[in-house]
């Protein structure tokens, strides 16, 4: 268990907004991908990993109301679709704010926080969410 538990930490994606840009056409993906699925074949070894900003604004969202038992105790929260300002569209929660202040374009950047909690006594799985630029 612990070895897992050291893998699990150790992985850079968990911690950071990791995704690769292809360097035939410029187009940036999240989650990474081999592939480019515009150039396809063309961007065999062509794909770059890239770290990005954080930064985006929201595309669409949705408020949720009945959960996961992982993510009972943080009901009501908002689950968006936020474009980030690099390309890629991800889906995510935004935190620290009522559900209200959230509407389409509302400027966001990305919180390493606590996702859930495996039991009472479990592994705490953390990674991002996002919450509203000040």
């Amino acid at each position: 268990m612990t070895e897992l538990s050291r893998i699990w930490r150790e992985t850079e994606y968990r911690y950071n907004l990791i995704g690769f840009k292809c360097k035939n056409c410029g187009n940036s993906y999240f989650p990474p991908r081999d592939i480019c699925p515009t150039c396809h074949r063309e961007s065999i070894g062509k794909m770059e990993k890239v770290k990005f900003s954080g930064n985006g604004e929201v595309l669409s969202y949705t408020i949720v109301h009945d959960a996961p038992p992982s993510f009972k105790r943080q009901v009501p929260y908002v689950l968006a679709l936020i474009k980030l300002v690099e390309g890629p569209v991800i889906t995510a929660q935004i935190v620290d704010c009522a559900p209200e202040d959230v509407d389409i374009g509302t400027k966001v950047h990305t919180v390493f926080r606590k996702i859930r909690q495996d039991g009472e006594s479990g592994i705490i799985e953390y990674g991002y969410k996002f919450v509203i630029d000040s």
